[in-house]
């Protein structure tokens, strides 16, 4: 099939474009969030082919994966007609939960696609066609070595973001482990919080380097209250990580026992980034498991089978 979607998630598109479909994602000269094109950073394969938006009349486009409420707009403008639509939802809601309502409620004849199961939970789809095609992860390789006594966290925008990603968290998990926070907009956190440097460094790095990164790390840290499943969480999983989260959202469904330590409890949560920091072959064997269990549930195969069944549905 050939498949039109926006570049909007990286992490998630670099997993859906290994499938096998062409990839047709638009293009404009400034780049802008509505034509990034290709990604820069994420290794895509060829299949993925940029489109300026006049050209688009022009392909035969099988199915279309909306991510915006915005995109059905320029779906009718630079398409000139609809094909079957699909509206992936990768975030819990914000504002009136558990009653906001989802704005493909209102698209007739779209199948929404939630990424957890929590937020099929709690959006409001006002009884339009929905599922859940949990993540899908392309394998970095089991990459631990944890020779850094430190905790990792992975962040885009820690400030501007506060309470939601758990950035005032961060300070009991530096007096517990030097941090190392990673992500965008990332800058002048330390000051932010209070913290010396050298209990809170922070690097924005590609998705290669920043997996080769992590896995130097003794053990992941997610301190989010209130997002979606973080695709790091999933990665660090995958590299033979021991992570500590709090137990919020997807969390407790994707970490199980054994491959980390999961609560609400600020103080168990701390003690574990402790203990994992003083005692290596804890943390070996810890993380060992949650890559077992991320391949298991978040394997890339599963992932995009899951999603080739569901095209194929939409377009019969």
């Amino acid at each position: 099939m050939r498949i039109l979607l926006w570049h909007v998630h990286g992490s998630w598109t670099t997993a859906f474009v290994q499938g096998p479909h062409t990839y047709v994602v638009p293009v404009t000269p400034d780049r802008g969030p509505d034509g990034l094109g290709r990604a820069r950073t994420f290794d895509w394969p060829d299949s993925v082919v940029e489109v300026p938006p006049e050209r688009l009349r022009e392909e035969d486009v099988d199915a279309v994966v909306l991510q915006r409420p915005h995109e059905l707009a320029l779906v009718d403008r630079w398409l000139g007609r609809r094909p079957p639509l699909v509206y992936l939802e990768h975030n819990a809601p914000h504002g009136d939960v558990p009653d906001t309502r989802h704005p493909a409620a209102d698209i007739p004849g779209v199948t929404l696609v939630h990424v957890t199961h929590f937020n099929h939970l709690m959006w409001d789809g006002r009884g339009a066609p929905a599922t859940v095609i949990e993540h899908g992860i392309v394998d970095p390789g089991p990459l631990w070595t944890g020779e850094l006594p430190h905790a990792a966290v992975v962040v885009n925008e820690p400030v501007r973001r506060g309470r939601t990603t758990g950035t005032d968290l961060l300070p009991a998990f530096a007096r517990a482990a030097p941090l190392d926070v990673f992500g965008m907009g990332t800058d002048g956190l330390a000051g932010h919080l209070g913290l010396p440097a050298g209990r809170c460094r922070t690097h924005e790095l590609t998705q290669a380097a920043l997996h080769e990164a992590l896995a130097r790390r003794r053990v992941y840290v997610h301190p989010v209250r209130w997002t979606s499943l973080g695709l790091s969480l999933l990665e660090a999983m995958h590299l033979g990580m021991p992570v500590v989260a709090l137990a919020t959202t997807e969390v407790t469904e994707a970490v199980p026992a054994g491959a980390g330590v999961v609560s609400n409890r600020l103080g168990v949560l701390t003690d574990a980034v402790r203990d994992f920091v003083a005692d290596p072959a804890h943390a070996r064997r810890t993380g060992e498991r949650a890559r077992t269990a991320a391949l298991a549930r978040y394997g890339l195969p599963r992932f995009l089978d899951d999603w080739d069944r569901l095209l194929k549905e939409v377009t019969r």
